[in-house]
């Protein structure tokens, strides 16, 4: 049996919404943690998994075996660099530990824009960012969405920072198989499942009012804002701009020391 693992993530959702139906007897989907996700893929307790842009580039074996994934062509709205001084004077940086995608872009945009190359801290998961001793926070998800009101100097929108620098779209998960997956072995092809998971993407995209009315009570959001969020903020589809956007990410990312640099998307 197939088994295939994605993020427990709100901007997961529309990705995975008919994702179970989808592949019947032939699969099994987990929900679990980026980071554990990775691990698992690498390990080979999972065949395919929703991964960090970041830990797709960690190993050559890895392969995209879908158009379905989490992207930006602007403000994404959930992952923000708050800081408490002008940004030029940022010295100490927190990163929230639910992202090192987000982290390593962070910290490239820093880096290019201002020559900045701050000192890094973790921000845990369930930490109040307001215990944290930093000048900046790199902040992901929903606390991201809503921040303290009068506590930050300067808030970037950072899906909005890279495509204002770049002019390209920034991906930020993928559905990769692990290295070595023998198809046949399985019971179900590549191209199979790439229809599987293209056509739980295009029924979530289809429902998107209705995803927005089931989880927006439980992240404190309004259905307008969520539907909003899933509808202008995020985009779906791996397309030739998008993949153009990975490799820019990569590159500039390994000219910086932050990853391998023998990786490179196929474009």
């Amino acid at each position: 049996m197939l088994r295939v693992g994605a993020v427990s993530y709100l901007n997961t959702k529309p990705l995975i919404y008919t994702l179970r139906e989808q592949l019947g007897d032939s699969g099994e989907l987990s929900l679990d943690l980026p980071s554990h996700l990775a691990q698992d893929l690498r390990e080979g307790r999972l065949d395919v998994a929703l991964i960090p842009t970041i830990e797709y580039f960690s190993d050559d074996g890895y392969r995209i075996v879908s158009d379905a994934a989490i992207a930006c062509h602007g403000p994404v709205w959930s992952v923000r660099l708050l800081s408490r001084v002008p940004i030029p004077q940022i010295k100490r940086l927190a990163l929230d530990e639910g992202s090192r995608t987000s982290a390593v872009m962070v910290r490239v945009l820093l880096a290019e824009m201002h020559g900045l190359h701050p000192e890094t801290i973790p921000l845990a998961i369930d930490q109040p960012p307001e215990s944290v001793d930093a000048d900046a926070i790199l902040m992901i998800g929903d606390r991201a969405m809503d921040p303290a009101p009068g506590v930050y100097r300067e808030i970037w929108d950072l899906g909005d920072r890279w495509v204002r620098w770049t002019e390209l779209p920034f991906v930020f998960a993928t559905w990769v198989a692990r290295p070595g997956l023998d198809s046949t072995e399985l019971g179900i092809d590549v191209d199979a499942l790439a229809c599987m998971l293209e056509a739980s993407r295009d029924a979530g995209l289809a429902n998107l009012h209705r995803i927005a009315a089931d989880e927006s009570a439980a992240h404190g959001l309004t259905q307008q804002d969520l539907y909003r969020y899933f509808a202008q903020n995020l985009h779906f589809k791996l397309g030739q701009r998008e993949r153009i956007g990975m490799e820019a990410f990569r590159s500039r990312a390994a000219a910086l020391g932050m990853l391998p640099q023998t990786r490179s998307t196929t474009i």
